[in-house]
This record gives structure tokens, C-alpha cells and sequence, in this order.
């Protein structure tokens, strides 16, 4: 491991000392150190419930394959990359594989109940890690979900599977990981360790572990769409997450600008790792407005009107293989090449 070492400088991300997208503009903006990604989060997803499994069986099949899941996201890296991808989120309990939901019984989990990890899951996360860092991609891998936390019994599960989560990273000596330590912690969550008065006590968690090893995991958390982080938050973070979902052009400009004029914000980067929006055929859109304010934005693609067109919703077809998709990466790509938008 260590083909890809991730770091932060003041509000810049840089791979192996180098700034990313070190010296390129965007229409006279900077996009140094800005580090583009896409939301990514069922990459080892799996279901451990009979009930529901069904569901996200390959239509042609008919059954559920983790391991080709797996194996396909693998397969499509290097394409991401080609386009000018430098990261994406995954989580250790995915994301709502329907899209949005209140309701999951569905059971996608690599923690274990007692806050181990599980085995099969994790073979199945190395894969996707070592990949990106032969790839020279950084991963942000998410700990907990909304939904999939409830299935940890209480807080203790909860402290045990961030320290197991943490020292699996460390074990493999991965240096091109961040961690989010939970999805939206302003979202409904059973445990109050991980809502937004709490959560930056497992953030401090994770780091100190990791110095406690002589490595400095650069650590945070997200928030829902349109949500500025906390002040507690914001003071510990080593970069700050936001989402985009239900936020205009506009609102993306104002949320960035307000985190600046917090007491509590140290000049962090500010990344957001998820946003619904897209528009990229139009000259102003939530990517370009991030990108003119200097932060860094991430794509997160639930589909059409057959979901699993998209990046979220299992059986997920992890190739560049719709139009939305094609915009996206043809936007990103002109974005850090300047070659033309369009094909």
C-alpha cells in the first residue's frame, strides 16, 4: 500500500505532496486542491435479509451477487479515473438502496451487532481500497447509515465498531482513505453518539487512534442537504462534508460562504460528498458554483425513472452507461483538462 498518499494543506487536498489539479483553472477560477467525487456507497453492498434480498436480483440471473457487484465496481475505476474522478464515497452500511426512504429492512451491514466487522464484507471493501490506490484515487469511507445503525444495540457497539472500522484501515497501512464517520448525522438516528451534538466525540475518537499509531487519518462527518455543519464540528474536523440535495446554484454559494464566516471554521476544505442536482449542459450549475467558490463537489446519481440506472440503487451498473452519467464525467472532464464538454 502507500501508491497514494492523501493530504490536507490549509483547504487543499494534495495526493503524494502534490496539490490535486495542481495549476488548473476553470474559467479563471483555481480548482488546486479541489477533490471531485461521486457517492458510490453500495460498492460492497450485500442483504442478510431472505425477506428482501429479492430485490436487487441481476435481471439477467435473476439472483443477487455481491461479489460481482464488487467486482464490476472494480472493473469501472479506472474509467472514473480517466475522466478525472479523484474520489468517491463508500460506506460500510451503504446508502438507501431504493433511492429515499424512511423505511430499510433490508439488512446492509459490514458491522456486526456486537461491532465486529464482517469478514465478506470486507474482503470485498480491500478490493475497491487497493484498487484506488493503485489508481491514485482517494476513498471516503463512510462508517455508519441512518437506518443500518439501529441494528448496534447501544452506544457500546457503536464506540467498538469505529475503533474496528478504524484499525482495519490502519492494519493495511491504507494512506489514501478519509473517513466520514456517519451519513447526515442530523438525520434520524437511534444512537446519540452519532447526531450532531454528540458525533464529534467519535470524530476525535478516530483520530486520536490513529496518532495513537503514529498515522493521522484526516477525519469528518456529513450533514443533510442544505445543513452547515456544527460548531463542534466544524472546530475538530480535518475537512468539512455538506450535501447539496435540495439546494439551487445560489443556495450552494450562500452554504459555503456561510460556513466561512463561522467563528468555529479553521480554513478546512469544504467538500460536498453528496447533491442530487445536475443541469450540466447549462453554464450555471451546483458543480460550477462550488467549484467558483473553491470547494470541492460530489455527484450522487439515484437514477431515472428506473433507479437502478443510477449509482445508488442495487443492481447498480457501475459503467458510464446513461446520458446523465456521460454529463457528468464529460463536466468534470472539461473541467480539469479543458477538453470540450461534449462528445
Amino acid at each position: 500500500m502507500g501508491n497514494t498518499v492523501v493530504s490536507i494543506a490549509n483547504d487543499a487536498f494534495a495526493i503524494n505532496n502534490v496539490p490535486v489539479n495542481k495549476g488548473r483553472t476553470c474559467e479563471g477560477a483555481s480548482i488546486e486542491g479541489l477533490l471531485f467525487n461521486s457517492r458510490m456507497a453500495q460498492g460492497i453492498f450485500d442483504d442478510r435479509n431472505p425477506e428482501t434480498i429479492h430485490l436487487w436480483a441481476y435481471p439477467d440471473t435473476h439472483v443477487w451477487d455481491p461479489d460481482r457487484n464488487t467486482q464490476e465496481f472494480v472493473q469501472a475505476m479506472s474509467s472514473w479515473r480517466e475522466k478525472g474522478l479523484l474520489a468517491f464515497t463508500i460506506c460500510l452500511q451503504g446508502g438507501c438502496p431504493r433511492g429515499y426512504c424512511l423505511t430499510q429492512p433490508w439488512h446492509n451491514s459490514a458491522i456486526n451487532a456486537d461491532g465486529s466487522l464482517d469478514p465478506a464484507y470486507m474482503v470485498r471493501l480491500e478490493r475497491i481500497v487497493t484498487r484506488a490506490d493503485e489508481l491514485g484515487m482517494v476513498v471516503i469511507l463512510s462508517y455508519f447509515y441512518f437506518g443500518q445503525e439501529k441494528r448496534l444495540p447501544d452506544e457500546a457497539a457503536i464506540v467498538r465498531a469505529t475503533d474496528s472500522a478504524t484499525d482495519w484501515v490502519l492494519d493495511r497501512q491504507y494512506t489514501n482513505v478519509v473517513i466520514e464517520v456517519n451519513n447526515e448525522c442530523n438525520i434520524i438516528y437511534t444512537h446519540s453518539v452519532l447526531t450532531p451534538h454528540r458525533v464529534h466525540e467519535l470524530i476525535a475518537r478516530v483520530q486520536n487512534r490513529s496518532a495513537a499509531r503514529g498515522a493521522r487519518l484526516p477525519v469528518s462527518v456529513s450533514y443533510g442537504g442544505g445543513t452547515l455543519p456544527g460548531d463542534e464540528v466544524m472546530r475538530i474536523s480535518d475537512f468539512l462534508l455538506v450535501h447539496g440535495n435540495h439546494v439551487d446554484p445560489a443556495g450552494i454559494e450562500e452554504m459555503i460562504r456561510m460556513i466561512r464566516r463561522q467563528p468555529a471554521y479553521r480554513g478546512q476544505p469544504i467538500v460536498f460528498n453528496e447533491d442530487d442536482h445536475f443541469d450540466f449542459e447549462n453554464d450555471d450549475n451546483n458543480f460550477i458554483r462550488a467549484t467558483r467558490c473553491h470547494a470541492s463537489w460530489g455527484y450522487l446519481d439515484l437514477g431515472y425513472n428506473n433507479y437502478h440506472d443510477g449509482f445508488q440503487c442495487p443492481p447498480v451498473n457501475w459503467r458510464i452507461n446513461t446520458r446523465r452519467k456521460k454529463d457528468f464525467f464529460a463536466f468534470m472532464e472539461w473541467m480539469t483538462t479543458g477538453r470540450s464538454r461534449w462528445e
